[in-house]
């Protein structure tokens, strides 16, 4: 540690740090700046569709519906916390990023991905219900029940990133401002710091344990439940219809947590953070950017309620 660092009064030097992205050279900035774009607008309005359609159609508003709307907002926020920043700073040609404006990002992004982590558990319960007890679906799954899962998700990722932003608050940061991503991401920040980082480290390994493990072992017991039931049906197509009404959520289940253990798996092998930070991208970005097409390339009720929005009406023989 160093000496300049020992004093509480260390922390008021911090002004900005420096967010050295993807690549130092200059001529790939151009080429950064597309692809990042054209994947954030991509994520926006591919999600903000989804909303649209499902609010706009009397017949998706229902449990499934109503939380893939939220997913869906969240995908869009989650985005937003890290990309436009990264975009502005390639436009003006600057990495730096002020103090405060660095943990309000790490505290944002630690919100959404820990609230977008929580409702694709609550998605998998919901599937759960509809499979395993579908004669007593909308009894269980009633609006009080859904609203009640949609606030204790948000109080949990608020509790979540409030702790964790308030440790990292407390840590002394020395000569070292430069963070090896494109955005705050705490992990980095914790290794910046030239303080005790011992209970940063404890708490983010039981956050991850707690709430990511924790979720993923609803999941799992949710489709372990569900599997069991399909397989109880007699007919091949009452097994089909079955397993069609969650194939959507399982498809954006694999691509979350895969996603997320592929980044982590790379981490912990290659030493380049270059590389760690290419790989974020994969969970940060084209996660949400697949989610919508993955809920309506194969739903029928996504791509009619898609078409009335846009006033495009079926003619009567024409499949919708």
């Amino acid at each position: 540690m160093c000496p300049s660092c020992m004093g509480p009064e260390n922390d008021t030097l911090i002004s900005e740090f420096l967010l050295l992205g993807f690549s130092e050279e200059p001529a790939l900035q151009p080429l950064i700046f597309g692809l990042f774009l054209s994947m954030y607008l991509i994520t926006v309005l591919g999600n903000l569709l989804i909303i649209l359609a499902i609010s706009s159609d009397s017949h998706l508003h229902t449990p499934m519906y109503f939380f893939l709307s939220n997913l869906s907002l969240v995908d869009i926020c989650f985005t937003s916390t890290t990309v436009p920043k990264m975009l502005w700073n390639i436009q003006i040609q600057s990495r730096v990023i002020t103090y405060a404006g660095c943990i309000t990002q790490m505290y944002f992004f630690i919100f959404f991905g820990g609230l977008d982590d929580f409702l694709v558990a609550v998605m998998a319960y919901d599937r759960y219900v509809a499979i395993c007890h579908p004669l007593h679906y909308m009894v269980i799954m009633n609006p009080q029940l859904c609203g009640l899962l949609i606030v204790v998700s948000l109080i949990m990722a608020a509790l979540n990133s409030l702790v964790q932003s308030l440790i990292v608050l407390q840590l002394s940061f020395c000569t070292d401002f430069k963070i090896p991503h494109y955005f705050c991401e705490i992990k980095q920040m914790v290794q910046l710091a030239c303080s005790d980082t011992f209970l940063n480290n404890m708490v983010m390994y039981f956050v991850t344990v707690l709430m990511g493990g924790g979720s993923l072992a609803g999941i799992l017991y949710s489709y372990s439940k569900i599997v069991s039931s399909i397989r109880g049906i007699s007919s091949s197509q009452g097994k089909y219809k079955a397993f069609s009404t969650c194939a959507s959520h399982l498809s954006v289940v694999s691509l979350f947590y895969g996603t997320g253990l592929g980044v982590y798996l790379s981490s912990a092998v290659t030493q380049s953070s270059h590389s760690s930070a290419a790989a974020s991208v994969m969970y940060t970005v084209v996660t949400p950017m697949l989610n919508p097409f993955i809920y309506s390339l194969r739903n029928k009720d996504i791509k009619r309620a898609l078409k009335r929005f846009f006033g495009m009406s079926c003619t009567k023989g024409q499949s919708c």
